[in-house]
């Protein structure tokens, strides 16, 4: 390694998709940033499922290109087939899916990273993480290199002590045919860091010359107004996607394996996600149900394989051929790679503060699986924000917080370093208490110019959304002058349409993402008011500052339940108090008063 490297103003380790977002931030911004990975060639690897979005991730990804990231513009080049979920329901709780041609993204994001300016790409391991005396200081390789950098920035992934499992056979890996991080993995321990174990899956792959899809049900997809950039495309597909489903055969196949499964003879510590279970933990707890999806995915657009979405499993080998081999259409499959769990270290993500810098090691950021998460959006999105505020930091100016009431990044990471996690942590737009707000349409709207002031948004994309924007707003000036609310309503059920209700009410052209945004001002508008007051009213609760642990204690209008989710949780505020699961309204209520009244406590104690 030449000298020049030898030091940086940020060091990201890890090549995934937190690693990725964060050093194109922290360089876009103009930090000289050293992404170190294992291979140059893998980053962005796709190991698991080959798309990105859905409900709850596709509006991560929309808030990451709100955000100017790097996701987007790799997905506008390499998507198979572009999918709008939940279309039956209102625009709040759709989600964009796209299918992926993982290869093709690995390339992009690699050659990509590989040609940034202030971006190096450096392929080590990471062995150790320099602290002293409490601040990162840079980090130490596996060949003996010392790179300096007082901001570092780890996002891991599966990479911590991962052990793989197939039926009773393990092996040391971060994933199939890579190497584990085993020395960097119990430094973390040394540091005082509180670890934990989690596990993750995937289902064995297929070729697909031996899978007969004319036996499968073709998906079907409706038509997608724009994808997670901003500026917009023409939208295709260019490979389609199948649907298969297991049967009684398949499910008494895998019952009578079930002892083999590394997921029920022990061999697993780990806790493994509760919304994406293997398929022997389907069959094991929904036991009642006759057939379960199997979403047949491209891999690649040649579509040389095939992703069986639904089939995660760590049964032995032959026991995945056998149950593969009992559903319609892959009778003659042939199993190309085998299905595997994989157990991983994580850091219990309560340690963090909200930037996602560690509290007790000051410059060490962590980003991505190794905070408890799932999924690539996820990830993604928190290597956003640690790319950002590692760049901030390192120019002594304030953290860049998203707050939970203007993004479902913002969302996430405040469960996660509130709440911390006790499961693999995956994005819903349930998590939301604003969803209506919080929807697709409308996210460069409430993150672009935030973006711009931090230095992270180009003054292209910024000029390009202030258009949008100035177009929306007319739009809606045009609306509130011309109609009554009565006639807004009647237009609304007027048109099965939301594109031809909107062509009605507004007589000048608007962009795709504008259309929506104004049918969804006028299906929620009421709603999203009454959403506004409970924002501003939640704001006041933040500046009421809970009582003394002392004082609650006695309380004996609280229950011990409530009590000891406060003591586990530790809320600073009555706002934090109504994020924590089973805090009930009467007791926030009784919070407020003790807060504003503590000695009322006393007068309990007297009785």
């Amino acid at each position: 390694m030449s000298q020049k490297t030898k030091s940086f103003d940020i060091i990201v380790i890890g090549g995934g998709h937190a690693g990725l977002e964060a050093a194109h931030a922290a360089a876009r911004m103009g930090s000289q940033t050293a992404l170190i990975t294992l291979d140059k060639n893998k980053i962005g690897l796709m190991p698991c499922n080959p798309s990105i979005g859905g409900v709850g991730k596709g509006h991560i990804v929309f808030e990451i290109s709100a955000l100017d990231g790097i996701m987007p513009k790799v997905c506008n080049n390499t998507y198979l087939q572009a999918h709008m979920l939940n279309t039956k329901k209102g625009p709040a709780v759709q989600g964009l899916r796209l299918q992926i041609d993982k290869e093709e993204y690995a390339k992009e994001a690699s050659k990509r990273s590989q040609t940034t300016p202030s971006l190096t790409v450096v392929e080590e391991m990471v062995d150790e993480i320099i602290v002293e005396n409490g601040k990162a200081k840079g980090i130490k390789t596996a060949s003996g290199e010392t790179i300096s950098s007082n901001q570092v920035i780890l996002t891991t992934g599966t990479f911590l002590n991962g052990t793989i499992h197939i039926g009773e056979k393990q092996s040391s890996a971060g994933r199939r045919d890579e190497k584990a991080s085993i020395k960097l993995a119990n430094f973390l321990t040394k540091l005082n860091l509180r670890m934990g174990r989690l596990k993750t899956g995937t289902p064995p792959r297929l070729a697909t010359s031996t899978i007969d899809l004319d036996k499968l049900e073709k998906q079907k997809t409706e038509p997608v107004p724009y994808l997670y950039d901003f500026y917009p495309q023409k939208i295709e597909t260019k490979v389609g996607c199948y649907i298969a489903y297991t049967n009684e055969d398949s499910h008494k196949i895998i019952k009578d394996n079930l002892h083999k499964s590394a997921m029920y003879s022990g061999n697993i510590k780990g806790v493994g996600p509760r919304y994406c279970p293997s398929i022997e933990d389907k069959i094991g707890r929904f036991f009642d149900k006759k057939s379960h999806h199997v979403f047949v995915e491209p891999e690649t657009k040649e579509f040389v394989e095939a992703y069986p979405s639904g089939l995660s499993t760590s049964l032995p080998f032959n026991v995945q051929q056998d149950f593969i081999h009992s559903i319609k259409g892959f009778e003659n499959a042939e199993l190309v790679k085998p299905g595997y769990a994989i157990e991983y270290d994580f850091v219990h993500p309560d340690q963090l503060n909200h930037s996602l810098e560690v509290e007790s090691i000051k410059g060490l950021f962590l980003a991505g699986q190794i905070n408890g998460t799932t999924g690539y959006e996820e990830a993604a999105g928190q290597g956003l924000i640690a790319g950002i505020n590692a760049h901030l930091k390192d120019k002594n100016k304030d953290p860049f917080i998203l707050d939970r009431n203007e993004s479902y990044i913002g969302v996430m990471i405040d469960d996660l370093v509130r709440l911390g996690v006790d499961e693999p942590y995956r994005m819903f737009t349930s998590r939301a208490e604003h969803r209506l707000i919080l929807r697709q349409d409308n996210t460069f709207r409430r993150l672009t110019e935030k973006g711009f002031l931090a230095g992270v948004v180009s003054q292209e994309l910024y000029d390009a959304f202030k258009k949008e924007e100035a177009q929306y707003n007319e739009a809606i000036e045009h609306l509130d002058k011309t109609y009554k609310h009565a006639a807004l309503i009647r237009a609304l059920e007027k048109h099965d349409s939301y594109k031809e209700m909107v062509k009605e009410l507004v007589p000048f052209e608007l962009s795709p993402r504008n259309i929506v945004s104004v049918h969804a001002h006028v299906k929620y508008k009421n709603y999203i008011i009454r959403e506004e007051n409970q924002i501003a009213k939640n704001k006041k609760h933040r500046l009421i500052k809970l009582p003394d642990e002392s004082v609650i204690e006695k309380a004996p209008s609280l229950s011990i339940e409530v009590k000891q989710r406060l003591k586990k949780h530790k809320p600073k505020t009555v706002a934090e108090a109504q994020l924590i699961p089973g805090i009930t309204p009467a007791a926030i209520s009784m919070l407020i008063l003790l807060a504003k009244h503590p000695s009322i406590v006393e007068k309990y104690d007297s009785n």
